[in-house]
């Protein structure tokens, strides 16, 4: 008998040999149509899995409500992708085909390269194929019967990687469905024909295990969803995001630019993006005063011996640059994290419980060898700024500046308008041994963290266990847009194992006179401010609120003759602090209105006879248009107030 745990409770037996489909089917006809895959102790199968037998097994059926069975359902449409190329193209070889965010993708060498009307023809095979409706079937075979079957189907990279990934095996499974036969752990759905919305979306380069000098594949990439309403919304998503590529947007607005010879990754800002990156650091310089913090700056680089003992290097060595050999022997790194540079800080002298917490703020330049295939704009980089801070505290303070730390989050987000997000509380697992410190310290913590979110009462809060950082727990805030998409911003982590005695052994004097180990809490609401700034054009559309824009009004004369008068009135909105630009060309105000709408400047001020002879200008907006005719001062006081209040205008399209 197989005893059934299911998601409700209840505990039901069934016969031995029995499957996640045949629970479903006696459960309810209606759920057993409606399901997918299935979730056996955790693991996620196909429906047609034998359930195993000797403990009580742990199972939920997954239906198409379920994020795990979107992501089978995209794992066999990467396989009916590959089916349909090998269809047109019965000489390509296959390399491998996951789910991935939003879609899949499957690697592929051909030779020659996939067009856009080549997309089309792969994209009616596939409809052929789900038309057919075969069943996903899967096989486990001996490793070298497995070797013989890729070799007999002439598939180079799946007898590599039987041989160098796989090596170890005994057994391994395949997948068949018709005539295609493919080399995949699964799991997949029960049928093809479950595949009703697809879509193949591009084709880009990728090397064969990500190695530059291995064969360069083809990575086709698509998109699958269980309706077709829910894939035309992402296609939407997918052509909105397009308009607010950060990328195409920086570049129009003249916010950064990266040059090859600077060096890839390395953003230079412009003075445009300089403007809105110095605005956020302000924002954020005060709000770290009036919470207690105090400012530091650290050094671009450091010896090697700082990283090996907090254990940077060379655990991460792939990620960072090479060492700098010096003439007298020693060897200095670009500074890949800044938290060594914080200790040793506060390791400058002896340190009292009195003056703990002790909160140490940077905007510390760090460095990170990312491969070149992996950059992208702003938001994925080399060289890159935090917004880092490292607490220390003692362990009966942690708590609350945990709270604290969680509040300034959720404060900087609410200000520049990210109230869609989660927060996700990342713990221990108990059974694993990757963890490092106390169970006991790892018990206090968690439950003091656990109590803190909860009394916050944090918008979808989610625990996620075994997530923890071997050296503490720590809680991710997980932030959607305004098109839908997810980032993962501030973060605050605990860390018990930077402070211990096998790293950096830091100290307090307690009460009692007696040394005693701080903890360490590391804490950046931005995260990097060049991401942030990447993600802020984006979720804005490049069209800053007011406080942000790096102009925040447009002085423009519907004629040469009231230049003068113009420039006065530019003279003083710049004495009252208002970034501020004139436009005084030959042109039709219309033409100059249009400009600075295209160009995203949030308020103009039009000047022509009627103003000049009452001292007043014709205000506009840039979505809402004429705002009517104002006094100089009075347009002064509105921005001002709006400035300070940072005040997030509410648009459906930022672009329109």
């Amino acid at each position: 008998m197989v005893q059934v745990v299911l998601p409700d409770g209840q505990i039901q037996d069934f016969p031995s040999c029995i499957t996640a489909a045949d629970v479903a089917e006696q459960i309810s006809p209606r759920l057993a149509k409606a399901a997918v895959a299935a979730e056996v102790n955790g693991k996620v199968v196909d429906l047609n899995t034998p359930l195993p037998t000797g403990s009580p097994v742990q199972l939920k059926i997954l239906t198409e409500r379920d994020p795990q069975a979107l992501e089978v359902l995209r794992h066999s449409a990467a396989h009916v992708m590959a089916r349909a190329v090998l269809r047109l193209f019965p000489g390509a070889k296959l390399a491998f085909g996951p789910p991935v965010e939003n879609g899949f993708y499957y690697d592929i060498d051909l030779d020659r390269p996939l067009k856009e009307e080549d997309l089309e023809r792969i994209e009616a095979e596939m409809a052929k194929i789900v038309e057919l409706d075969e069943p996903f079937e899967r096989l486990e075979v001996p490793w070298e019967k497995a070797v013989e079957i890729c070799r007999d189907l002439d598939q180079p990279y799946k007898v590599e990687h039987l041989r160098e990934g796989l090596a170890s095996e005994k057994t391994v499974s395949f997948y068949r469905q018709g005539e295609f036969l493919d080399l995949c752990e699964g799991p997949h759905i029960p049928s093809a024909g479950r595949l009703k919305a697809f879509k193949l979306l591009s084709v880009a380069g990728a090397y064969w295990r990500g190695d530059a000098s291995r064969q360069q594949l083809q990575r086709l990439y698509g998109t699958a969803w269980f309706s077709r309403k829910d894939l035309e919304d992402y296609l939407h998503r997918l052509e909105e995001a397009k308009k607010r590529d950060h990328r195409v947007l920086g570049k129009r607005l003249e916010l950064f630019t990266i040059e090859p010879m600077v060096g890839s990754g390395l953003v230079l800002w412009l003075p445009k993006g300089a403007i809105i990156r110095r605005q956020l650091e302000d924002f954020l310089y005060g709000e770290l005063l009036r919470r207690g913090y105090q400012a530091v700056y650290t050094p671009h680089i450091g010896r090697v011996e700082l990283y090996q003992t907090s254990g940077h290097y060379p655990y991460y060595a792939d990620s960072q640059f090479p060492p700098i050999q010096m003439a007298d022997g020693e060897r200095y790194l670009l500074k890949p994290m800044n938290c060594p540079h914080h200790i040793m800080i506060y390791k400058s002298r002896p340190r009292s419980y009195r003056e703990l917490p002790l909160r140490l703020a940077e905007f510390g330049t760090v460095y990170r060898f990312e491969q070149s295939g992996e950059l992208t704009g702003m938001t994925r980089v080399r060289g890159f700024t935090q917004d880092d801070a490292h607490i220390f505290c003692t362990e009966e303070q942690v708590a609350e500046e945990f709270r604290g730390c969680l509040e300034m989050t959720q404060f900087v987000l609410q200000t520049l308008g990210f109230t869609d997000y989660r927060v996700r509380l990342s713990l221990r697992d108990p059974k694993s041994d990757k963890y490092v410190g106390d169970p006991e310290v790892w018990e206090r913590a968690e439950s003091a963290l656990r109590r803190v979110c909860e009394e916050m009462n944090l918008p979808n809060l989610e625990t996620a266990i075994g997530e923890a950082a071997f050296y503490g727990p720590k809680a991710d805030f997980i932030v959607s847009d305004c098109i839908g998409r997810e980032w993962q911003l501030g973060t605050v982590q605990l860390d018990y194992n930077l402070p211990s005695p096998q790293r950096f052994n830091l100290e307090y004097i307690g009460p009692d006179n007696r040394p005693h180990q701080p903890v360490m809490i590391h804490r950046a609401p931005f995260g990097s401010l060049e991401r942030f700034t990447g993600i802020l054009i984006e979720h804005f559309a490049g069209a800053f609120p007011l406080w942000l824009a790096p102009e925040q009004i447009r002085v423009l004369t519907v004629s040469e003759k009231f230049e003068e008068y113009a420039r006065q009135v530019e003279r003083q909105f710049r004495e009252a602090g208002l970034r501020v630009v004139g436009d005084y060309r030959a042109e039709k105000v219309s033409a100059k209105i249009r400009d600075a709408q295209l160009e995203l400047v949030p308020y103009m001020a039009v000047i022509g006879g009627r103003e000049q002879e009452q001292g007043t200008v014709a205000l506009r907006e840039r979505r809402k248009g004429d705002l009517g005719a104002f006094p100089v001062a009075a347009v002064i006081a509105k921005l001002q107030e709006e400035i300070r209040l940072k005040i997030i205008p509410r648009y459906d399209d930022a672009q329109k």
